[in-house]
């Protein structure tokens, strides 16, 4: 028996998550109730040495890395959202806030081991959890799980594998597993309501949470866990002031209009906010079981979410392309800002409506376990944009739209085995997944391209800049129209300067097409993209020796969209001494591109050069961007190969392992193509690639072509390789004066090209990709617990990293190193109440201030550092147990 449960907690651990009854730290709890014999104890400190109250984080007795997280753990991190719960406990998971990347804003992208979150597989009590409906526009595309739809309430445990494991859990798991296990109460409760504040005086936060334990009979329980949070904007920006336009230098009438749009649209006197965006939601996870007679387990869990937050786009100020002078049917001169006299500010909200439910059964039958499962998971994102217009619509445009809605769904149903055959124990199973994607269309006005999407859309004037009788009918009528008033300084294309043409009639003005900020889906782009799969698996692991535990992997997958793949794995662990042990793994994996990745399409406005440019995202397997060269995505493969040391001494245990992911054919998009629609026929000339995409966008019949400056869509771009170093070290402590726990871990991580990335990327996009975000990272904790007290310190060190202006590489900043410190702590009123106030970032330290052009439009820090730029944020926090 003892035997076993230590195979299946290690294959359930390591390779076979989705198998097994119980998590490890389950099955090591378990082990520790049953039993108080030595050599019990002796083999649980080697399965799950897991951590809650001291114990060590990282299981040290197994082939590749896993960190186990407490509740305990979790608990003592001044975070709600489970993104960030995760950053400050692992220090290989990073995470930035982009408070102006559409829906980025909402469904924040963070990464594994320097790769992105759609490489890192998320289960939930083993079971693959569905994926978010955002597709992140840039970088590699992400679209992953949404963790903060996860209430820290409803988490037993969380353990992060830190390996490739494609060939044990399918796609996605390139670099690693996380696996979130649910509290199983079946009596009790808790209840927690935590407030707090940043120093500056902003982003006042509430969130309250609960969950209570019921019985099912005797041999059931069901734990229902809530959460509410709710939490405003800060503000950490300037004025808008720059070079081409700045609001201070207005005119008082000016200023103060723009302070007043921006009161009303955000709460703050800057026209261009720059901060976390305000957000709140509900959140419910169930969990629940029921043993029937014959030892046959029945199981169900179950989550609903919903969530809205709001966020701003760039402030559009008069003359920026946007703000500009049209000339109506009747003659008349309009401008935008008849309707906002001081500029505005789109405004962006997001709805996102998340559920799942799991159900199945699960059991033995002499040595063959089984659990059969279903499962379905929906994540939704409904957008509104409001303060804004479509301006080709003119005067008749409305200042609020429904742009569309994104929509992913999954279900999966799977039958998974373990044998135990005594010295070893094999795992098998089977697979079905099928899985949408679904881009629905906007209202009519988000995307309708209206008249002033054209030049001279009322026909006033001939190719030769005389009027037509329409024209002269509106100029008898006391129009200002000057057809000849108009063109570039070489009118005729003869390549000598024209004189008499001192300006542009607004008769000529071409506008964007939809809602300004983020146009609508059209029909053309609104669709539903499918797939399904199948996948079949085989494992087995035991112990070779005495001394060398080992397992080995197989899967094959199935996709109708990418045609079949086999991968493999195998790892190890040699114990050197009762102390010491080496550890080893080697495997290939697998990724194919999502539904959402292929199908996504996006016009929004961005700033490569400080001015406003609509850029379009187009799916690579359209006929868009097939025309602008685009090919149809492939699926990505790694080989990962990870070689480490564990030692446990007593108090102290140790882990280092060095990584090596090497990432063929690996998605993500391409650097942002010019699109003009100057007429340049010399190849060789400035201009003559822009003006080649334009003829591409129309002649593909894209709406509104004229009006968009940018295009990039996804490819399979080159190859990386990421490599790095984790080490996390644990010591424990009790002296008459208490226990005290000190935690250290460390991340080293690069990535690197390996292939010539130059067909897609231009030089600031690949110097970027390699430096721009720290190759260290370290978390440095202590907790110390004596009577009725608690006191949590906590330091997290960010490494430099350096950024490029453009693609000269004349101009680089180089970012400095920074710690943040973190202080809490706990007094246990009673058995049942615990009161704790803390300081997240107690020295209110923030990154380096940008240098650059690209830290413009009354940004002070780069808004995708990892590095935290909120300040300094204090909150008191009550608990309650029952």
């Amino acid at each position: 028996m003892k035997r076993h449960k230590l195979h299946t907690a290690i294959t359930c651990a390591l390779t076979s998550m989705a198998l097994c009854t119980l998590s490890p730290i389950a099955l090591a709890q378990e082990d520790a109730e049953e039993t108080t014999k030595k050599a019990e104890a002796k083999d649980l400190e080697r399965i799950a040495v897991v951590g809650a109250r001291g114990a060590p984080r990282s299981v040290t007795s197994s082939p590749v890395p896993v960190d186990v997280l407490s509740a305990e753990d979790m608990e003592a991190v001044a975070f709600t959202d489970m993104n960030n719960v995760l950053m400050t406990l692992v220090p290989s998971y990073s995470l930035s806030r982009q408070p102006i990347s559409d829906g980025g804003t909402f469904v924040r992208p963070a990464t594994l081991r320097g790769l992105p979150t759609d490489k890192t597989l998320v289960l939930v009590n083993s079971k693959r959890r569905h994926r978010a409906a955002l597709v992140q526009i840039g970088g590699s595309g992400t679209q992953g799980p949404d963790l903060a739809t996860i209430p820290t309430s409803a988490i037993g445990s969380v353990e992060v594998l830190r390996d490739g494991a494609a060939a044990q859990y399918g796609s996605d798991a390139i670099a690693g597993v996380i696996n979130f296990q649910l509290k199983n109460n079946s009596d009790g409760g808790s209840l927690t309501a935590d407030y707090g504040t940043y120093f500056e005086g902003d982003g006042d936060q509430i969130t309250v949470t609960a969950n209570k334990g019921l019985a099912l009979g005797d041999d059931g329980f069901i734990s229902i866990s809530a959460e509410y949070s709710d939490s405003e904007a800060t503000f950490r920006g300037e004025q808008y002031c720059e070079s081409w336009f700045c609001v201070n230098d207005q005119s008082a009438e000016y200023i103060a209009a723009a302070e007043a749009m921006a009161n009303d649209v955000h709460g703050s006197d800057q026209v261009q906010p720059w901060g976390q965006p305000n957000t709140s939601g509900a959140r419910l996870f169930v969990n629940s079981g029921y043993t029937l007679s014959s030892g046959i387990e029945l199981y169900a869990f179950a989550n609903y979410s919903e969530s809205e937050g709001d966020g701003s786009f760039f402030y559009r100020y008069p003359g920026n392309g946007t703000i500009e002078d049209i000339r109506l049917e009747d003659g008349s001169i309009w401008n935008p800002i008849e309707i906002f006299p001081g500029g505005f500010t789109p405004r962006f909200f997001g709805d996102v409506t998340d559920y799942s439910f799991v159900g199945g059964v699960k059991g033995v039958v002499g040595a063959l376990d089984y659990d059969i499962s279903g499962r379905y998971g929906s994540n939704e994102i409904s957008y509104t944009l409001k303060n804004t217009i479509n301006p080709s619509m003119g005067n008749t445009s409305p200042t609020s739209f429904k742009p569309g809605d994104l929509i992913n769904e999954e279900t999966q149903f799977q039958a998974d085995f373990t044998y135990d055959l005594s010295s070893y124990v094999l795992a098998f199973g089977v697979s079905y997944l099928d899985e949408s994607y679904e881009i629905t269309e906007g209202e009519v006005d988000s995307y309708f391209a209206g008249p002033y999407a054209t030049s001279d859309p009322w026909a006033f004037c001939n190719d030769d800049y005389s009027a037509t009788s329409a024209g002269l009918a509106v100029i008898a009528n006391g129009s200002s129209l000057n057809c000849a008033n108009y063109t570039s300084a070489d009118s005729d294309g003869d390549g000598i300067e024209d004189d008499g043409f001192e300006g542009v009639d607004a008769v000529y003005t071409v506008v964007g097409v939809g809602s300004n900020g983020f146009p609508g889906y059209s029909p053309e782009f609104s669709d539903t993209y499918s797939r399904d799969s199948y996948a079949v698996y085989a494992d087995i692991s035991g112990d070779i020796t005495d001394e060398v535990f080992a397992q080995a992997a197989i899967r094959y997958e199935d996709y109708s969209d990418f045609g079949s793949e086999l991968v493999y794995k195998v790892a190890g662990i040699y114990q050197m001494t009762e102390e010491i042990a080496l550890r080893s793994s080697f495997g290939t994996g697998f990724r194919a591109p999502t539904p959402g990745q292929q199908g996504t399409t996006n016009v929004s406005t961005r700033l490569p050069n400080g001015f406003p440019v609509a850029t379009g995202l187009f799916p690579a397997g359209g006929d868009v961007a097939q025309a602008l060269g685009a090919n149809e995505l492939d699926p990505e493969k790694s080989t990962n190969f990870t070689l480490g040391l564990t030692a446990n001494y007593g108090d102290m245990t140790l882990t280092i392992d060095y990584y090596n992911i090497k990432l063929e054919d690996r998605v993500n998009s391409v650097s942002t193509m010019d699109v003009s629609t100057t007429e340049v026929t010399d190849p060789d000339a400035s201009g003559y690639q822009a003006y080649q995409n334009y003829l591409a966008l129309a002649g593909a019949g894209v709406v509104g072509a004229e009006s968009i400056g940018g295009v990039f869509f996804f490819q399979n771009a080159f190859d990386t390789v990421t490599e790095g170093i984790d080490v996390v070290a644990t010591y424990n402590v009790e002296t008459t004066y208490g226990a005290t726990t000190l935690t250290g871990s460390l991340n080293y991580n690069t990535n690197e090209f390996d292939s010539d990335p130059s067909e897609f990327f231009n030089d600031e996009d690949q110097f970027d990709f390699e430096n721009g975000t720290p190759e260290v990272r370290g978390v440095l904790s202590l907790k110390h617990s004596y009577e009725d007290w608690m006191i949590v310190g906590r330091l997290n060190y960010y490494g430099e990293y350096e950024n490029s202006n453009d693609s000269s590489l004349e101009t680089i900043q180089k970012f400095g190193s920074e710690f943040l410190f973190d202080l809490e702590g706990s007094y246990y009123i009673n058995e049942s109440l615990t009161l704790s106030v803390g300081v997240r970032n107690l020295f209110d330290n923030y990154p380096d201030k940008g240098t650059m052009g690209e830290t413009c439009c009354g940004r002070i820090y780069r808004s995708d550092s990892i590095v935290d730029w909120q300040g300094g944020y204090y909150y008191t926090r009550l608990a309650a147990k029952f």
